[in-house]
């Protein structure tokens, strides 16, 4: 993760926002989606955010619109890091969430 992360801060190539910007974005109309398994999301989720598991993520992008932007989120960081480079190479316009889900306040059981 650290690699990634370090990789990143040179190279620049995954913008991250932080928890408190979510709601304005998603009101501006971006779309959450929370990358983590289904059984992870018993313990926390955002509200209104679609889930599709990164393992999933290539086989379901018709599922999320070109136009729209996208802020990816997930347990840690790095699984998030991998979708927004999934999406972006794939020409949709993506950010990751930079804290970890249970940090956000917006979280639900």
């Amino acid at each position: 993760m650290l690699g990634y992360a370090a990789l990143n801060l040179l190279e620049g190539d995954v913008k991250s926002v932080q928890w408190n910007e979510v709601d304005e974005l998603v009101e501006q109309g971006h779309l959450l989606v929370d990358v983590r398994n289904p059984g992870e999301l018993a313990r926390g989720f955002i509200r209104g955010a679609v889930n599709i598991p990164l393992d999933q993520l290539r086989d379901r992008l018709a599922e999320l619109p070109k136009e729209q932007d996208i802020i990816v989120s997930c347990q840690v960081g790095l699984r998030g890091y991998v979708a927004a480079r999934i999406l972006s190479q794939k020409g949709i316009s993506c950010k990751k969430l930079r804290w970890r889900i249970p940090a956000v306040c917006r979280c639900s059981p």
